[in-house]
């Protein structure tokens, strides 16, 4: 039974279970091996998959919806399109910021749709065009800034996540390793009484999190923090957050004011592909993450902020 259990984040609704772990294993053990070992077998790491919650049914499995501009159709999904957009420009020079093109400065939601969707045009371009996202799709960008969003707004999708998760825990699991969206669906999770009564999970790992993200993600977590101070999931025993310093979905870094003093913020050089999950699994700040819960003895240290 699997030790260590890896949530994948989002665009991978048109994988499986079986075609994703034949690349995120692989990395992972590569991590731990750079990080000096041990090293898991393949047998030790399971992957929870849920991408098939955000397939459309009967779409061609080779297309993505056609998305473009004009469906950014919500406030929540403008809202992230713009800090995405703000948080390029912050960390690319070549990338101009939502004053700085052409406009009068940021156009919020409640502008004219003439006026949004010129905005939403103008940060599309301008995030397609950033050099760690250079030959991303217009619709690939919009269907990951969807799923993150619905994520939040459509409960049999949250609830299911959390139950495909949670299948995969076992008495054997010590390591939540969770990119992207997948950091929201394991915290949660590990949150969740009906789920984590009698888990023993050492450590959480999360890499590329959005989970700092105010309004947008960290107001809506379930349980709701209470002035932005979030609960710490009593499973955990240590929490490594991994980010790296261009990653456009990761903006806030540091997870210690929300969910307390025992994160440990660390970033990594992504490379060309600042949000890809393998990346981050072959970091050797990663794979020393996985060992170190791996290796970890039980302790008496649960406690809640």
């Amino acid at each position: 039974m699997a030790s260590v259990v890896f949530v994948h984040g989002v665009g991978k609704q048109y994988l499986s279970e079986d075609s994703l772990a034949r690349d995120i294993v692989p990395e992972l053990r590569g991590g731990t091996r750079l990080a000096g070992g041990p090293v898991p077998t393949e047998d030790d790491v399971s992957v929870a998959f849920y991408g098939d919650l955000f397939r459309p049914r009967g779409a061609r499995a080779s297309h993505y919806p056609h998305y473009d501009a004009a469906d950014i159709e919500t406030e929540e999904e403008f809202t992230l399109l713009m800090a995405w957009w703000a948080e390029a420009a912050r960390t690319d020079p070549q990338v101009p910021g939502p004053g700085e093109t052409g406009g009068r400065g940021p156009v919020s939601w409640a502008a004219s749709r003439a006026m949004r969707l010129r905005t939403v045009r103008a940060a599309l371009d301008a995030l397609t065009g950033a050099r760690f996202l250079r030959g991303v799709f217009d619709q690939v960008l919009i269907g990951d800034l969807k799923q993150l969003t619905g994520y939040f707004t459509d409960s049999s999708v949250r609830s299911a996540a959390r139950e495909r998760l949670a299948a995969q825990i076992t008495p054997e699991t010590r390591v939540i390793v969770a990119h992207s969206l997948g950091s929201v669906i394991a915290y949660e999770t590990l949150c969740d009484e009906k789920f984590s009564t009698g888990w023993d999970i050492h450590t959480l790992v999360t890499l590329g999190s959005p989970l700092g993200m105010g309004a947008l993600v960290l107001d809506r977590l379930q349980p709701e923090p209470v002035a932005r101070r979030a609960a710490w999931p009593l499973p955990l025993r240590s929490w490594t957050n991994i980010a790296d310093t261009t990653d456009v979905v990761a903006t806030v870094r540091d997870l210690r004011p929300f969910f307390g003093s025992r994160v440990t913020n660390l970033t990594v050089h992504n490379g060309a592909h600042m949000h890809d999950s393998t990346r981050y699994l072959t970091a050797v700040e990663t794979g020393q993450a996985i060992v170190a819960g791996l290796a970890r003895e039980d302790g008496n240290d649960q406690c809640a902020i």
